[in-house]
């Protein structure tokens, strides 16, 4: 009898017990995505990221519910994405995010098994990031920025615009490969659009002082500005100048454009992010980074803006109005 006794309790004991170690085990963990920038979220979160967390969610995600996304942003010094990349893979993320190719090469140095999504990236091939764009290899996918022919059509544009134009600057980052590979383009091509280029180099932030002092100094038509995230950072001080010193300038993308540019002719960059977010997707779903092809851009924009031509003394020809994706008033 009290062995039955005996047995009936270890029976209930072990019933009582059973549940209560499934309420012990721990939750499944969400995915955790690193998103790793040389920008800065002040005074807002720049506008390519921000369509990229928009396109997260319309496939599916949640921040804080069913997907983490873990910031990190260098606020535009260069020194700091080591550490930031460091911070991610020591956090144990399952993919990183990265912005640019100073993130990439940030990311790549401190891990070689996390996937790397490419949310942008200039020459992915040239800069060693991939092994090529149809067969990655490695732990780095996602998009490439990368289109050569850009850097002639921006000088025809500016002709086109201004055909008395015989002098342009240039200002460009010669640290940034894409940079150079553009600025070795645009060589090529100034003699067949008849106008001689000026270097005006930029190699951090420390230096745009000099660069726009002597840009002032020297009487050039039109000031052409590459982009990267060292010249995004100083995206306002140099329209500025542009305004203030009358200089007609072109840009690479249209959001400077947006902020009061003349123009910009390039790649959407939010396109691409948001291109990018897909790779996510997959990569969390089970996919290998080294499976999936590297995109390239499919969306080019001409953005003009009719209100700074006017306070530049300039008509836009009706041809290159027609030719505008958005033309700003």
């Amino acid at each position: 009898m009290k062995n039955r006794r005996s047995f009936l309790i270890s029976l209930v004991v072990a019933g009582l017990s059973a549940p209560l170690r499934s309420w012990a085990q721990p939750a499944a963990r969400m995915p955790r995505v690193g998103l790793l920038s040389f920008a800065s979220p002040k005074p807002q979160i720049p506008r390519p990221i921000a369509v990229f967390l928009q396109a997260i969610r319309e496939l599916g995600y949640i921040d804080g519910q069913t997907i983490v996304i873990d910031f990190r942003w260098a606020e535009g010094k260069s020194e700091r994405l080591t550490e930031l990349a460091a911070g991610l893979v020591r956090d144990k993320v399952n993919v990183i995010v990265a912005t640019g190719d100073a993130p990439i090469r940030a990311a790549l140095r401190a891990t070689s098994t996390i996937p790397i999504v490419m949310a942008t990236s200039g020459d992915a091939v040239g800069a060693g990031f991939v092994a090529s764009l149809a067969r990655p290899g490695g732990n780095v996918t996602g998009m490439t920025a990368i289109a050569p022919e850009l850097s002639a059509k921006r000088l025809q544009m500016v002709k086109e615009l201004l055909p008395g134009a015989a002098r342009v600057a240039v200002l460009w980052s010669p640290n940034d490969p894409v940079h150079a590979f553009d600025w070795t383009h645009m060589q090529a091509a100034e003699r067949t659009i008849g106008i001689r280029m000026q270097s005006i180099e930029l190699r951090s932030a420390e230096d745009l002082d000099s660069a726009l002092a002597g840009l002032a100094r020297t009487r050039t038509d039109a000031l052409v500005v590459l982009h990267n995230s060292l010249i995004r950072e100083q995206r306002e001080r140099i329209l500025d100048f542009a305004a203030k010193s009358k200089t007609p300038a072109m840009y690479e993308t249209g959001e400077y454009v947006d902020a009061g540019g003349l123009m910009a002719y390039g790649v959407t960059h939010a396109d691409l992010f948001r291109r990018s977010a897909s790779h996510v997707d997959k990569i969390l779903k089970g996919a290998k980074p080294a499976d999936i092809p590297v995109e390239q851009p499919t969306r080019l924009e001409l953005v003009l803006n009719r209100r700074a031509a006017t306070a530049l003394g300039i008509a836009i020809p009706p041809a290159l109005l027609l030719r505008a994706d958005r033309v700003v008033e």
